[in-house]
């Protein structure tokens, strides 16, 4: 391999593809949980405004903790993701670009067996 040869590049940009797929499943898992914390935390203070739980304050204020977590959580993760899929857009357009710059040969021209 000569200096001119991005294998070594493209195998670097690869990995950091996959590292920052892994970023943007675990960015999912936390808007998922995120999601389920605002629903919770709205159901458990409409219970709480209602009385059909013999809760408190204390419930009504953790419900309204809950919901704001929630928020802040899926907005950092949200715009994290993004973030992460730019990156690995303009990844995947490198990688492309230095594929496109290996002369590549036809498989026709290799030999057909090796005895």
């Amino acid at each position: 391999m000569t200096e001119d040869d991005p294998t070594n590049e493209i195998s670097d940009i690869e990995d950091r593809i996959a590292a920052l797929a892994e970023i943007a499943e675990r960015c999912r898992k936390y808007i998922l949980a995120s999601k389920i914390a605002i629903g919770s935390g709205a159901a458990l203070l409409l219970i709480t405004i209602l009385g059909l739980w013999g809760t408190g304050q204390t419930a009504a204020l953790g419900s309204i903790a809950l919901v704001l977590g929630g928020i802040v959580s899926l907005g950092s993760n949200v715009s994290t993701l993004q973030q992460t899929e730019d990156a690995i857009g303009a990844a995947e357009a490198r990688r492309a670009a230095l594929i496109g710059t290996i002369d590549l040969r036809v498989v026709a021209d290799a030999p057909l067996k090796l005895f």
